[in-house]
C-alpha cells in the first residue's frame, strides 16, 4: 500500500546549503510527497496551527529534514512542534489524531558520525541527541524509525554530497510505495545503514 509522504523542511539559510539542497533536488517527483518549506511558508514565525494538522491528517509519514543546529533544530520547527502538536489533538486525553503515523528525521551535521558516540567529540550518538525527537512521537502515538543523516557537511566532497542525495531518494521511493516493513527499520542506526543494505541484497 503505497503512502504519502510530508516532508517539513526547516533550514533558515537554504540558499547557503549545499547539502541541503542537493537532498531536494533528490525528492522525488511523485504524488504521493509534499514538500513544505516551513520558512517559506511562514517567514515570521507566525505558523497556521489549523492548516498544518489537517497537512498532517493527510499524509502517512513524517520527516523533519533540517540542519543540526547545536543538537537540535532551527527554532522555526521547535515552534511548529510547539503550536501544531497541541494537547486534545496530537496527545493527552482525546490527542489522537497522530496515532501510528511514521515519522523521522533527516539532518546534516558538521561532524564526522565519529564524533557522535561516547568516545567522540559530541559525546553522544545521534540518536540519543534527538531524544527529544522521539519522545514527541512517542507522545503523540507516533512511530519514530531512526534517522537519515549526512556527517561532516564542512568538508563533504561533492560527490559523496550526490551518492547521499540519491540514497536520500531511494528511501523516500520506498516509504512511499510501502516497499519496506517497518520492524526491519529499528535494527538500523541510521536509515543509511538500511537502504545502502537492502541495495546490497537486490
Amino acid at each position: 500500500m503505497k503512502n504519502k509522504i510530508l516532508i517539513l523542511f526547516a533550514h533558515p539559510r537554504y540558499e547557503r546549503s549545499l547539502n541541503q539542497s542537493e537532498l531536494i533536488n533528490r525528492i522525488p517527483d511523485i504524488p504521493e510527497i509534499t514538500f513544505h518549506d516551513l520558512y517559506e511558508k511562514y517567514p515570521e514565525f507566525d505558523v497556521d496551527i489549523e492548516t498544518e494538522q489537517k497537512l498532517l491528517l493527510e499524509h502517512q509519514i513524517i520527516i523533519w529534514q533540517h540542519p543540526f543546529y547545536w543538537y537540535s533544530s532551527p527554532p522555526l520547527l521547535k515552534q511548529w512542534i510547539d503550536l501544531v502538536l497541541s494537547f486534545g489533538w496530537a496527545y493527552g486525553t482525546g490527542g489522537n489524531a497522530l496515532q501510528g503515523k511514521m515519522v523521522f528525521n533527516a539532518i546534516t551535521a558538521g561532524g564526522q558520525r565519529s564524533a557522535y558516540s561516547t568516545e567522540g567529540h559530541n559525546r553522544f550518538s545521534i540518536n540519543q541527541l534527538l531524544a527529544p525527537f522521539e519522545q514527541t512521537a512517542y507522545l503523540c502515538k507516533m512511530i519514530w524509525v531512526p534517522p537519515f543523516v549526512i556527517h561532516g557537511t564542512h568538508r563533504i566532497s561533492s560527490d559523496d554530497r550526490q551518492n547521499n542525495s540519491l540514497l536520500y531518494g531511494k528511501i523516500l521511493n520506498k516509504l512511499a510505495a510501502g516497499d519496506f516493513r517497518t520492524d526491519e527499520l529499528f535494527s538500523y542506526s541510521y536509515l543509511n545503514d538500511w537502504i545502502e543494505d537492502i541495495t546490497v541484497k537486490e
